[in-house]
């Protein structure tokens, strides 16, 4: 039993893990900086974090991945851990092993750390009336049935909604503004008419999918939307699609995979928001539904990924932070690095608070006209 008094609320839980400590896909990887491990140290430097808010992650065991993913593709993950290496065959038919999914010491610990947070979350919540998690080790949305893709070995998306519809849930939504196309949670839930997915990334962007004509069988509605996308268009996208369309459709849990990606200031992308327009789809979403889930996802400015997730479970837990930072917390984000490269330091003000400025600017006219067009549908 998850709980023991099915007719409580679920207070607000942080689902963490040490694993993330320490572990890294290796130092050219866009992965090798810290992220789940920064933010819990962030979180607890502000009073955010006090025990009874905060569970350890259990590990999924292979058994329940397999509701999903292919028993072969599970048992090579697992061999190519253990063994610290992959043979060609392997590489071939399960893309382990490559530039994008290493070999590295915890590849099959970690994303099962997170797919088991993820799933214990949805357990969590279908046995309560309401409640929220978040689960910052999850969001990997390109993992595949049976092999790894863009950075996600499992994918904890569909594993949890899965989870979430066995243990009775009727309907859930699933809200994607990682900037990266969630290829791989479409390919799992696309035409299952109890799941609404809806995906924002930007276009002509790895991994080339997700476009605003693929319907996925009428449950997907995917936006890519251009360069320099800003709060005002977050805005626009959030009042002209998520939230309508997640309100007529009543889900019974909300997933809301919040990848830092989309800040201006990441590696892997050409966006431009904030981290308001993330806290405002957030802030639009937990009132349509009793049951909210809220995931990571890509992100790989380690600063700009811990002020974001610490900044979105204050605001899940609805506790406030200071506009000032405190000491201690300025010091978790002083301690960061790049872990190798040459990019250049934060700008000081990243050290000193979390909330970003605001990045307002002009709608750009084909974020109306593609707003029109999935409205129209």
């Amino acid at each position: 039993m998850i709980r023991p008094d099915p007719a409580a609320p679920l207070t607000p839980i942080f689902v963490g893990s040490e694993i993330y400590r320490g572990s890294s896909y290796g130092a050219q990887h866009p992965l090798r900086v810290p992220r789940v491990s920064t933010v819990m140290d962030l979180c607890r430097a502000l009073g955010l974090l006090p025990a009874e808010r905060y569970r350890t992650s259990p590990r999924a065991k292979p058994a329940a991945l397999r509701l999903w993913h292919d028993p072969d593709y599970i048992t090579a993950l697992q061999t190519a851990e253990a063994e610290g290496a992959v043979s060609p065959e392997v590489t071939a038919r399960h893309r382990l092993g490559t530039l994008s999914n290493p070999v590295f010491a915890e590849m099959f610990r970690r994303p099962a750390t997170g797919a088991g947070g993820v799933m214990w979350a949805a357990e969590a919540l279908a046995a309560a009336p309401s409640g929220a998690v978040h689960v910052p080790g999850g969001g990997t949305h390109h993992g595949l049935q049976d092999r790894a893709n863009g950075f996600c070995y499992l994918n904890d998306p569909v594993l949890g909604i899965l989870t979430a519809r066995r243990a009775g849930l009727a309907r859930v939504a699933y809200i994607d503004i990682d900037a990266h196309h969630a290829d791989g949670v479409e390919a799992g839930l696309a035409g299952d008419p109890s799941v609404l997915l809806i995906s924002v990334h930007e276009e002509n962007r790895w991994p080339f999918t997700g476009l605003l004509t693929d319907e996925g069988g009428g449950n997907v509605f995917n936006l890519p939307v251009p360069r320099g996308f800003n709060d005002s268009e977050m805005r626009a996208v959030l009042d002209g699609l998520i939230l309508p369309r997640v309100a007529a459709f009543k889900p019974d849990l909300i997933v809301l995979q919040a990848g830092a990606d989309a800040l201006l200031e990441d590696p892997l992308s050409r966006l431009a928001l904030s981290n308001n327009a993330h806290r405002a789809v957030l802030a639009g979403l937990r009132p349509l539904s009793r049951r909210f889930l809220l995931l990571g996802g890509g992100g790989y400015n380690p600063w700009t990924v811990a002020r974001l997730w610490t900044l979105l479970w204050a605001d899940l837990s609805g506790v406030p932070v200071p506009d000032a930072l405190p000491d201690a917390a300025s010091a978790v984000l002083a301690g960061l690095g790049w872990q190798g490269g040459g990019r250049p330091p934060p700008a000081r003000d990243m050290l000193m608070q979390l909330h970003d400025a605001p990045r307002e600017g002009p709608v750009q006219p084909e974020i109306w006209d593609r707003l029109a067009r999935l409205a129209a549908r």
